[in-house]
């Protein structure tokens, strides 16, 4: 699992493997679950992240974090 968050976007992205998305779900407004073509969930995208959630600690803990200034993936 890694976590991206996009500065420029202000967007948090989990990526939960190493799998390209072949669909993608708005689950609520704001929250698109990214799915593989077997249907596994591989990603979750929350937009205006720093609204909904506390992202201070966001890079001290064990999980990988990719500080970034554009949204690619």
């Amino acid at each position: 699992m890694k976590l991206c968050y996009y500065s420029d976007t202000d967007s948090l992205y989990i990526d939960l493997a190493e799998r390209p998305s072949t669909d993608s779900r708005e689950v609520t407004p704001g929250v698109v679950l990214d799915f593989d073509a077997a249907g596994t969930l591989v990603g979750i995208d929350i937009d205006q992240a720093s609204r909904h959630l506390d992202l201070s600690g966001l890079g001290s803990g064990s999980v990988p974090v990719e500080m970034v200034g554009t949204k690619s993936r």
